[in-house]
């Protein structure tokens, strides 16, 4: 389990941070943590400013929850996904603009940018299309993480996972702020794609970028 003091109102701010960001309209998207019994994820049809500890969801992975609030209606695709990637300890599912403008193409993000490096492989999959809140969809977002951390859902928006919040924080900002620049550059004319070699480099570099030696401090 992500190591947090409080849990509850980490996923609270989390949510409002999200909104304030405009990654979120309303009470669309979903954030969850992974517990040692299952998962704690945000309700269903609560709008942020309404959000209290109170209303985050402890629930199993299979399904089960205690109490009168009632998970997100996506709680499956946070469970399919913990169940399939043990690395994944926190997870944010949101509805961008450029990111739902790209998965209402059905299009992947390709190598335009050095940073899709950052997300596991050479692209930015999206998902094929199923209903929201189903299986199906849980098992289409499971299919298009396979060796990466984020993805498109077709018709429909993103989900990253992260080794902490965070982290999958971050890369849904970044994953955004991507499709951004992606859609934008497409308007004026045809990206470059960096090639094989190119970010095969990328990814050699990336296994250091960030780090600092203890020294440094």
């Amino acid at each position: 389990m992500t190591n947090l003091i409080d849990p509850r109102q980490t996923l609270v701010d989390a949510v409002r941070h999200v909104a304030a960001k405009g990654l979120n309209s309303g009470t669309s998207g979903n954030i969850s943590l992974r517990l040692d019994t299952g998962m704690l994820i945000t309700p269903t049809g609560i709008a942020p400013d309404a959000l209290g500890r109170a209303s985050m969801v402890e629930m199993s992975l299979d399904g089960e929850w205690q109490g009168t609030v009632r998970p997100s209606s996506e709680w499956n695709m946070h469970a399919a996904i913990y169940r399939a990637i043990p690395e994944a300890e926190a997870i944010v599912h949101a509805h961008p603009d450029h990111c739902v403008a790209l998965s209402c193409l059905r299009e992947s993000i390709p190598p335009f940018h050095y940073m899709i490096a950052s997300f596991g492989g050479d692209d930015v999959p999206c998902s094929d299309y199923a209903p929201f809140g189903t299986e199906e969809l849980a098992q289409a977002a499971v299919r298009a993480l396979a060796g990466r951390n984020s993805c498109l859902l077709a018709n429909h928006g993103m989900i990253s996972f992260g080794p902490s919040l965070a982290i999958a924080l971050a890369r849904t900002q970044k994953l955004e702020t991507l499709a951004r620049q992606y859609l934008l550059a497409r308007s004026v004319g045809r990206p470059v794609m960096l090639t094989e070699e190119e970010l095969g480099v990328v990814k050699t570099r990336y296994k250091t970028y960030g780090q600092q030696s203890p020294s440094d401090f």
